[in-house]
């Protein structure tokens, strides 16, 4: 179980606050990082940028005896349907190869200076389907895939590999038909694990209506480990989610009940905290920023809503074998 360095406020001192607390209770730790295009294009090497941004943080996290994931983000993060906005502010496109290169020396460039345990080559690829142009798609097949074989050549011990899909997409939505992710295993056969994001707030009203094999009927028989690589509950209301820090608290004991049921190897939350949105850069028109701003076990300045009694609860199960 384990968080991410994303902080209330974007400074050094608060992300170094957020991981002294969460670090406490947790036995993991994860990256989820953009491809740094704009750098990469504009003549800083991959293993340069690495070293300079990446690998600190991987070295805080293995120096507290921390498993290491690091989650590779290839589009927009906020919107699936659009690529990563330093790529659109360039006019460029991962349907290039040049493009396709960058990523590609990124995520070698990890995997051969960190060597996290783990690694995600693609976020969401089911809603990127859903939501991108094909071509941005068939681009982000032909990479991920073109990386696996790059990650496999380094030798030595190597991670394993993931990409993650919305699990609240392929189980519809309501009432929509179940769809699953049998393309997202066709297209990208390299997965060791499978890794999910689950934001189920935007589909149900209440945590006790999300079925208890919502993540174990994702795999369809096959015997993949699965880990939660993002997701949450919000505790606040925002437009049409109806939510309160009591509802979230519920969501984690639901939460429990769905990762026993799918024997999932792990569980991260990206956000320990809520964000501070004053303190950010103001967002674009459309900007669905505000609804995962409450997903944090506390608030900005540090202190715990009840869903952080209920996650520590959790967290001093015993480990299973």
């Amino acid at each position: 179980m384990g968080f991410s360095a994303f902080p209330p406020k974007p400074t050094n001192e608060s992300a170094l606050a957020t991981i002294g607390e969460w670090s406490k209770r947790a036995d993991a730790a994860i990256i989820h990082n953009s491809v740094p295009y704009k750098a990469i294009l504009s003549g800083i090497s991959a293993s340069t940028y690495v070293n300079t941004v990446d690998l600190p943080l991987a070295n805080l996290y293995r120096g507290k005896g921390f498993p290491l994931v690091i989650t590779v983000d290839v589009t927009d993060g906020l919107n699936r349907a659009a690529e990563n906005p330093d790529l659109v502010a360039l006019g460029r496109s991962i349907t290039e190869p040049a493009v396709q290169l960058v990523y590609r020396q990124y995520v070698q460039a990890l995997t051969s200076i960190i060597r996290p345990d783990y690694i995600g080559l693609a976020a969401e690829t089911n809603l990127i389907r859903e939501q991108a142009k094909p071509a941005v798609y068939s681009a982000l097949v032909q990479m991920t895939n073109a990386a696996a074989a790059d990650v496999r050549a380094i030798g030595g011990t190597l991670p394993l590999m993931y990409v993650s899909v919305q699990a609240d997409l392929a189980w519809g939505p309501p009432p929509a038909a179940y769809r699953g992710v049998e393309t997202d295993f066709r297209d990208f056969p390299f997965m060791q694990v499978m890794g999910i994001s689950s934001y189920p707030y935007f589909v149900y009203s209440d945590p006790d209506q999300i079925p208890l094999d919502y993540y174990v009927r994702l795999a369809n028989g096959r015997a993949i480990s699965m880990m939660v690589v993002e997701g949450g509950w919000t505790s606040a209301s925002v437009g049409s989610v109806q939510s309160s820090p009591a509802k979230q608290a519920r969501y984690l004991r639901r939460h429990e009940r769905m990762l026993d049921s799918a024997k999932a190897i792990a569980v991260f939350q990206l956000d320990y905290t809520d964000l501070d949105l004053t303190a950010y850069p103001p967002q674009p028109p459309g900007s669905i920023i505000s609804l995962f701003a409450s997903l944090g076990f506390v608030d900005t300045e540090l202190h715990g809503k009840a869903a952080l009694a209920t996650h520590d609860s959790i967290f001093a199960r015993p480990l299973r074998k």
